[in-house]
């Protein structure tokens, strides 16, 4: 059995639901994925916001617009009177509960279900679809089967034991509709994997069902080789290590949620991205393998703090380490980037809420600077310390460019530069032309 997952541009109109509909109907078994409509979260954040302002004449106002957007997909998508009759009435239920949250007070509790309803409504527009063309297809209720523990983390044998009981009950059928996105969490209450956690819910259920692959469907041909909305001449990737797509998802690599990787690493699931505009086109297949003795591609995260500390007096020092991380970890920021000298310690993070307080920290221990507007590129491959070379080829790529910091030997699989964001184009461009297009 396949899994399947589609994004919200992918399942963005009547006309990319027939065409996802076109991809999947061929007489294998499969688990299919659907993210909300592409624009439907954001409208709903909307919406909980103008909840939270206790604003209800603005929350009905946007319900109203995003149910008349609603209104003309199903003009479009359906084919029968008799279904699209069924399906408004479907659509006028799940509005009218939206609306129903207008009159209440409003918690995090509540934004929650209201977040819920994009998965909801794709899914069963999507399934109502397939049943008006005769496809034999069952609905999976992921609000059935999906659930985080109370530390957030998925409960794998909980979803491993209740997708099976529901898979039990239709034995006959080849294919399944699910949610992405929402689950429960582990007092019962609707939840979600946060953002871009459709990806989760592929992988984790792929997990689950022991699936032969996992195939993550958008709107580009793959991981390429650089950000093809900065650089020229990017192309895709055809293999990856599930390592090295980690680290580009974490680094910016937009395509792929970085949480996808770890469910189907751990089962030695193939992950294969895929294009719904091209279906013919490879794609990139994320593996175990490694292909030894190659670079692969170039990411960049932006909107980076690096922080420095210098004390002579206590570097050296047992526990010096120790506290500084400390400091970091009370005010829950993660660091990105670290790199040590006999006077000092420079790292960077990406969340500054608390960057003044852990300013104020760390001046008890020694002298801080701080850099902020930088990015970090970093370089992706096979980078064992036996292939020589690698790291002379990408600083050569940068001359001439200021680098703030360098790291290296954390990973096999990553080379981290530290650069101004006014580099960040030319960092990168001169990277593919260096190490790609040459």
């Amino acid at each position: 059995m396949k899994v399947l997952k589609f994004g919200g541009t992918s399942v963005g109109s009547a006309q990319r639901m027939k065409e996802v509909a076109n991809l999947i109907v061929d007489g294998q078994k499969k688990i299919v994925v659907l993210s909300a409509m592409s624009g439907t979260t954001n409208t709903l954040v909307e919406i909980s916001d103008y909840l939270y302002k206790r604003n209800p004449e603005a929350a009905n106002e946007t319900i109203n617009k995003l149910a008349e957007k609603y209104d003309g997909v199903v003009e479009a998508l359906y084919e029968t009177a008799e279904s699209k009759a069924e399906v408004r009435a479907f659509l006028q239920e799940r509005f009218d509960f939206l609306r129903t949250f207008t009159g209440n007070l409003f918690t995090l509790f509540e934004e929650k279900i209201v977040l819920a309803q994009g998965e909801l409504l794709s899914t069963n527009m999507f399934t109502f679809m397939l049943k008006e063309r005769k496809v034999q297809v069952a609905l999976l209720p992921a609000l059935e089967f999906m659930r985080v523990d109370k530390n957030g983390e998925p409960n794998q044998e909980y979803i491993r034991e209740n997708l099976g009981k529901l898979l039990a009950q239709h034995s006959d059928t080849e294919l399944f509709i699910t949610q992405g996105f929402i689950c429960l969490n582990a007092y019962g209450e609707v939840d979600n994997l946060k953002r871009g956690g459709s990806d989760y819910t592929a992988s984790l259920i792929g997990a689950a069902v022991k699936a032969s692959e996992i195939q993550i469907w958008t709107d580009i041909d793959g991981m390429h080789n650089n950000d093809p909305r900065v650089v020229d001449k990017t192309s895709p990737v055809s293999h990856l290590h599930f390592e090295e797509a980690a680290e580009l998802a974490y680094f910016g690599a937009k395509i792929l949620h970085p949480t996808c990787i770890l469910p189907a690493k751990l089962g030695n699931i193939p992950v294969r991205l895929l294009n719904t505009m091209q279906p013919d086109a490879f794609g990139t297949m994320i593996s175990n393998k490694t292909e030894k003795g190659k670079l692969k591609a170039v990411a960049a995260k932006e909107n980076i703090t690096a922080i420095k500390i210098q004390s002579g007096r206590m570097l050296l020092a047992y526990g010096f380490l120790r506290k500084v991380f400390e400091i970091f970890e009370t005010y829950q920021t993660p660091i990105d980037m670290i790199a040590t000298s006999e006077v000092g310690v420079s790292l960077t993070i990406d969340n500054n809420k608390h960057l003044q307080e852990i300013i104020d920290e760390l001046k008890k221990f020694g002298t801080v600077s701080v850099d902020t507007d930088m990015v970090i590129v970093c370089v992706v491959g096979d980078l064992d310390s036996e292939n020589v070379g690698f790291e002379a080829q990408v600083l050569n790529a940068l001359n001439g460019i200021p680098i703030r910091m360098i790291s290296y030997g954390g990973s096999n699989y990553n080379i981290s530069l530290l650069v101004k964001d006014a580099d960040k184009k030319r960092s990168m461009q001169a990277l593919s032309d260096h190490l790609f297009n040459a």
